[in-house]
């Protein structure tokens, strides 16, 4: 017969399993047969563990931040772990876990060292030389290799030091100005590597190439790290492998250097640095070839060769953007304006002068044929009009570049002596001739703002010899100003008639006066121009006489 009294704790257990199921919540952990408590404790709740008091707080790290182990990711949580809600112990996957993400940094040159060294097989010194770099030097940052017999410090201007424990071998082998620092260095490093050496070097101006430096004796492939550092790193490391006698250093970087384009601080580095470091010939003449000119100084001459062959062109559109490319060179605000000796006036003048001809040369071919056939295809495949316009920009470019460089009095000289040009302009079409008062607009507009100071008598000669030209061909340059600012030609041209004697003002607007009249708006307004020279002819002339 079966115990009643066995069967009694048995329902009992059954029953206590049923009555009490387990539910979701971040309450109290769940009744389970394991975590059963006695009866006369069954109706008070169980204390928490107790936790163990934190660390207390050291200088390297905070409450609560991740241990040291966690930086190599030998303590990180891995986020399969996780807490089950109702269960205060984590809940491991049965599943093998995978590798843990690779922390992405810089390796040190204690990693770069500890290459060449056996491996160690103490697992904290493994560890301590396996961690990454931060790519910021702190102070007081030191890279320790457990093999390394040579301390280096470092200290820099800004008050920042690194030390770098190395192999002296290496070092002494690489650069001779350590092997000296190494050999008369007598100091022993008081700490558990009796044969650490120390060495120190201060006032370094540039703490994180000073150290890629000596990381570059360590490294067997130089030009592929040198690539990853870039051109103005190299141009750093390069000051620094010259300054620690470095030979391999300073012949890898300057043959990485040449064969890679600069920008232009690039090239102001190197040139600094070449002026300060002497560098033998045979390494470093490549880099000079493109550094410096070979051979004798022949900017100017190239210049007039360009302008020369601007003038020659063909193509309308790309002469233009020579135009504008030669006259960002040559500008005095121009970066690239080296020196002010200015171009060779007598070339620029004999280019005037070819222009001049060729003018002269269409000119009279216009005054052999009717106005028809001036639009039409006459020579050399183009229309007429066309070659005319091409020369006429030619010279009025040519003209802005004198003016800029103050020689543009004798183009004065030369503009106003042009007879046969002005015979032939009341001969030719307007569809022809107004181009000749581009080049005027552009000589009066030059006189009247003050940019272009020549004598009284030359004024005048200019003035009386283009001056109605400019009245009859007016109409046609509003009609077809080709980026011309007429209220600036009207404006400077009466600025310009104001700069003569008295006398010779009044015959010019006397001139333009009875124009106006017939014209109209056709006519360049010459009012207020006109309203200061009869004031100053007769106001004040009457004034002055009561």
């Amino acid at each position: 017969m079966a115990d009643p009294g066995g069967r009694r704790s048995a329902l009992r257990r059954k029953n206590s399993f049923v009555l009490r199921p387990w539910c979701c919540h971040f309450g109290a952990a769940p009744r389970s047969p394991d975590r059963r408590s006695s009866p006369h404790r069954q109706h008070h709740p169980s204390k928490p563990p107790q936790k163990p008091p934190p660390p207390p707080y050291s200088g390297g790290s905070f409450p609560g931040s991740p241990s040291p182990s966690s930086k190599l990711g030998l303590g990180i949580i891995d986020p399969r772990r996780i807490l089950s809600p109702g269960r205060v112990s984590p809940i491991d996957s049965d599943a093998p876990l995978g590798p843990l993400p690779a922390i992405a940094d810089s390796a040190t040159i204690a990693t770069v060292a500890v290459e060449s060294e056996p491996e160690c097989s103490d697992p904290v010194s493994k560890e301590r030389a396996l961690v990454p770099e931060r790519p910021a030097v702190e102070d007081g940052a030191c890279f320790r290799e457990r093999s390394s017999d040579l301390r280096l410090s470092l200290k820099g201007k800004d008050g920042r030091s690194l030390v770098l424990e190395l192999d002296s071998e290496t070092l002494c082998e690489s650069s001779t100005f350590f092997a000296s620092m190494v050999l008369n260095s007598g100091q022993k490093v008081s700490d558990a590597l009796a044969d650490c050496r120390k060495i120190e070097v201060t006032d370094v101006e540039d703490l994180g190439a000073f150290r890629e430096t000596i990381e570059l004796m360590f490294e067997k492939d130089a030009m592929g790290w040198l690539m990853k550092v870039g051109v103005s790193r190299a141009i750093d490391i390069l000051e620094v492998s010259s300054t620690i006698m470095f030979n391999r250093g300073v012949a890898s970087c300057l043959k990485y250097i040449e064969a890679i384009p600069w920008s232009e601080s690039d090239e102001e580095k190197l040139k600094s640095l070449f002026a300060r470091y002497p560098f033998d010939e045979a390494i470093s003449e490549d880099v000079l070839a493109r550094l410096l000119p070979q051979g004798p100084k022949h900017s100017e001459d190239l210049a007039v060769q360009l302008i020369q062959s601007i003038t020659n062109g063909a193509n309308s559109n790309a002469r233009k953007e020579m135009q504008s490319l030669v006259n960002g060179l040559l500008s005095k605000s121009s970066v690239y304006q080296k020196d002010l000796a200015g171009l060779n006036k007598e070339s620029l003048y004999h280019i005037c002068q070819s222009c001049l001809n060729s003018l002269v040369e269409l000119f009279e071919e216009a005054s052999n044929s009717d106005p028809v056939n001036q639009m039409t295809i006459v020579k050399e495949t183009k229309p007429l009009i066309e070659r005319v316009s091409k020369h006429v920009e030619n010279l009025s470019w040519l003209l802005e570049i004198l003016v800029d460089k103050q020689m543009a009095e004798d183009f004065v000289c030369l503009w106003a002596s042009q007879d046969g040009l002005i015979r032939m302009h009341e001969m030719a079409s307007p569809m022809v001739r107004y181009e000749l008062s581009r080049i005027s607009a552009c000589v009066f507009i030059a006189l009247g703002r003050g940019r272009l100071q020549c004598r009284g008598n030359i004024r005048s000669s200019v003035l009386r010899a283009w001056f109605g030209p400019m009245l009859e061909d007016f109409g046609w340059l509003q009609r077809c100003s080709k980026g011309l600012d007429m209220r600036m030609l009207e404006e400077s041209l009466g600025q310009a008639l104001l700069t003569l004697p008295l006398k010779q003002q009044q015959s010019f607007f006397e001139e333009w006066f009875q124009y106006f009249i017939g014209h109209g708006t056709q006519c360049p307004n010459l009012r207020k121009a006109f309203q200061v020279w009869w004031r100053r002819s007769f106001v004040r002339s009457s004034e002055a006489h009561g």
